[in-house]
């Protein structure tokens, strides 16, 4: 027996059998992200340390990374995402000076968008925006505490909010990633000015602090929010139906196929994926209890049972029967073992096909073109025109319209607080133009309008 490591946890386990080699895949079963609550809890604070509580990303607090492991393993998903964090930056963030503007208040503006980098932090907050549907933006006052002096970005996946008490609440910023419980020494606490109206909150915050020597706080959290249909704290994106539903593994399952078949010289015929709870009892029942080597060789002598079973000619028309436990949430029963057949219908393991079927959907749930991103998929590869293609591409800027407008919301801020009347933040798109106009862009406003038009 030969034992192969592959990525998300396979094992690839090669077995000489009299018909010659086999190749099957041992996987532990999924479990399910996004998961707010269970049949008899919901998820409940944590405490950093006295007076600090924060909610967690899911019940172990680590859904970002698991769903960035999963983005990150997929190329098509990874593009997708890749494409439409582009075309949500579009033409970037830009602070529009009227031409009557008091001289004053032009450098001003100007200043402040010389020390501070809303390049990075545009393209930053469209990241947020569209892996995790929210964003978050920290502004900072200057020593007088009557001006907003700076504004930067917060990475999302590293941001933990208390919970909503009905009072204050707080923004938590710090290294979460394999750790419920990080150091509170090396967490950021901001207060969140209110979501309906940071305006006022701010302004108030602010009167407090007139005429004192020493200000309270400088940092104030601003969290741009896209409505779902279901969330308390964190969103749960659109795209999420990718790894709710069976599309995704069966792309990973066409991959390791080939990529077996492709190293092995010999197809891989099964997936055998089994639960952490079959392991448990198995163990209980043999007598085992926390020797790791007992374990590693109980473990490895039954994975070479169940492959004696799949290829004996012997067992032919026969069952494997195998426990199963009640899932609280669905009520349905869930095997222990699950044994796939890739070879069942695809003779030599040629899933080219399904392959294509499969990230033509992927791009369908992340609302790509797929001609958008250099695929053209489909049986016929027919491909667009160019004239469809620029069309394609307005669609996807214009549709991005709700949320250039979310994002606008801290820069409303920014105008109003440091009284720059006529100012605002423009998140200009970039119009493809026709052969005839000589040039290959040019900036439009928010509603699509050229600027020649305007």
């Amino acid at each position: 027996m030969c034992i192969m490591k592959y990525k998300d946890n396979f094992q690839l386990i090669s077995f000489k059998t009299n018909n010659g080699s086999l190749i099957a895949a041992f996987k532990p079963a999924e479990k399910e992200i996004w998961k707010e609550h269970s049949a008899t809890e919901n998820i409940r604070p944590e405490k950093l340390k006295d007076g600090w509580e924060y909610m967690p990303w899911g019940f172990d607090n680590q859904v970002p990374y698991e769903i960035l492991d999963k983005i990150e393993a997929d190329e098509t998903i990874n593009t997708c995402m890749q494409h439409n964090i582009k075309n949500c930056y579009a033409a970037g963030l830009e602070y529009i000076i009227p031409e009557d503007a008091d001289q004053e208040i032009a450098n001003s503006v100007r200043d402040f968008c010389m020390f501070n980098d809303l390049s990075e932090y545009y393209l930053g907050v469209c990241t947020d925006m569209k892996f995790w549907q929210f964003a978050v933006t920290v502004v900072t006052l200057n020593r007088a505490g009557n001006k907003i002096a700076s504004i930067c970005r917060k990475q999302a996946m590293y941001c933990r909010f208390s919970p909503d008490n009905g009072g204050r609440r707080y923004v938590y910023y710090g290294q979460w990633r394999d750790s419920k419980k990080p150091d509170p020494k090396d967490v950021q606490r901001y207060i969140m000015l209110d979501p309906e109206d940071p305006f006022t909150d701010l302004k108030e915050i602010m009167k407090a602090n007139e005429g004192k020597k020493k200000i309270g706080e400088t940092q104030f959290a601003i969290v741009t929010r896209m409505p779902t249909p279901d969330n308390t704290y964190y969103p749960i994106p659109y795209y999420a139906s990718l790894f709710k539903g069976k599309w995704y593994d069966i792309k990973q399952l066409i991959a390791l196929g080939k990529y077996s078949k492709l190293k092995n010289a010999a197809p891989l015929k099964y997936i055998i994926t089994i639960s952490p709870e079959y392991w448990e009892e198995q163990f209980e029942q043999a007598g085992i209890t926390d020797d790791a080597d007992q374990k590693g060789d109980f473990v490895n002598k039954r994975k070479t049972e169940i492959i004696d079973f799949l290829t004996g000619a012997e067992n032919s028309g026969r069952a494997i029967f195998s426990g199963a436990y009640i899932d609280p949430n669905t009520g349905k029963a869930v095997p222990h073992i699950q044994i796939t057949n890739l070879e069942k219908d695809k003779e030599g393991g040629d899933w080219a096909t399904d392959n294509v079927e499969v990230m033509t959907l992927m791009c369908f749930v992340m609302g790509v073109h797929p001609n958008l991103v250099g695929a053209v998929p489909g049986k016929s590869q027919t491909n667009n025109s160019g004239s469809d293609k620029r069309e394609l591409y307005m669609i996807v800027q214009l549709l991005n319209k709700p949320t250039h407008d979310l994002l606008k919301r801290p820069h409303q801020l920014v105008c109003y607080i440091n009284g720059w009347k006529g100012v605002h933040a423009e998140c200009q798109i970039m119009q493809l133009t026709t052969l005839d106009e000589h040039k290959d862009v040019k900036p439009a406003g928010d509603n699509g309008q050229s600027k020649e038009e305007e």
